[in-house]
């Protein structure tokens, strides 16, 4: 596992996953480790010849390795979050319809 440290601070563990023939996910991982919320993700994009068959999967671990702490800081910069933001910061259960 690699990590990256924000501008602000925030040391970031950084992993890999669901990949596909061309493509895996870039998550950052927040510090606190108690939900996702707080969680960002990039799209890795590879250009090897795995990337020609339909059939084959880039691993993970091959793409973490391959990283440098440029690019990594590039798709952090780049980054969305993997979770919507609360309506008017508002964090309340969603309602049940009863009678």
């Amino acid at each position: 596992m690699k990590t990256y440290t924000s501008p602000d601070g925030t040391t970031w563990s950084v992993v890999v996953q669901s990949p596909g023939s061309s493509n895996a996910i870039v998550l950052f991982r927040h510090p606190n480790g108690g939900s996702s919320r707080l969680d960002r993700y990039n799209w890795y994009i590879s250009n090897g010849p795995e990337s020609r068959s339909v059939t084959s999967r880039l691993s993970p671990d091959k793409v973490l390795e391959h990283l440098n702490a440029t690019e990594i800081a590039a798709l952090f910069r780049r980054s969305m979050p993997v979770s919507r933001p609360d309506p008017l910061g508002v964090n309340e259960p969603a309602t049940t319809r009863g009678d």
